[in-house]
């Protein structure tokens, strides 16, 4: 047997070299690809976020409803999506990977207010709607579209904003 030259050595040796490089590259473009961990917000994310202030404002007649209900910023009309996934039938597409699709990869955010009416949470900017619902002696329902922008801003959730009244009995 003959040792291998310096040449079959050096061509080996390089053969090796862009084995490993193309191994690493080809990771690396995969992991370019995959999407953000929405868990955990990298520092220039949440930096981005706007800080809300909610407020519900009822009018007189809620005197003596409590506050603290729960409230929902989506980044679709949720009722309107409901009701086009259940119009038109789609095989084999649940609700929920339909409401994620229409949702362009955004998660809702959702906030309990206290029982003075108040919470704050961070949004990303965009359009959102705010989902929330006032159970008393009349249920007042608010499906609001809110544009968010800036660092700080204000949504009041009152009487004249609701998007449905109904009478309890």
């Amino acid at each position: 047997m003959t040792n291998p030259g310096i040449i079959f050595r050096l061509v080996t040796l390089v053969l090796q070299a862009a084995l490993v490089l193309g191994l690493f590259s080809g990771g690396w473009l995969i992991y370019r690809t995959l999407p953000a961990d929405v868990a955990s917000p990298t520092v220039e994310e949440r930096a981005s976020d706007t800080i809300i202030e909610l407020v519900m404002r009822p009018g007189p007649q809620m005197a003596g409803a409590a506050l603290d209900v729960p409230v929902e910023f989506s980044p679709v009309d949720i009722v309107a999506v409901h009701n086009e996934y259940f119009t038109e039938r789609r095989a084999g597409k649940r609700f929920d990977d339909f409401v994620t699709e229409r949702s362009n990869g955004r998660q809702a955010v959702t906030a309990r207010l206290d029982q003075t009416g108040r919470a704050q949470l961070a949004v990303r900017p965009g359009n959102w709607w705010v989902h929330a619902k006032l159970a008393g002696e009349e249920d007042l329902e608010w499906r609001l579209p809110v544009s968010i922008a800036g660092p700080k801003q204000t949504v009041e959730l009152t009487p004249q904003n609701a998007y449905t009244r109904t009478k309890s009995f």
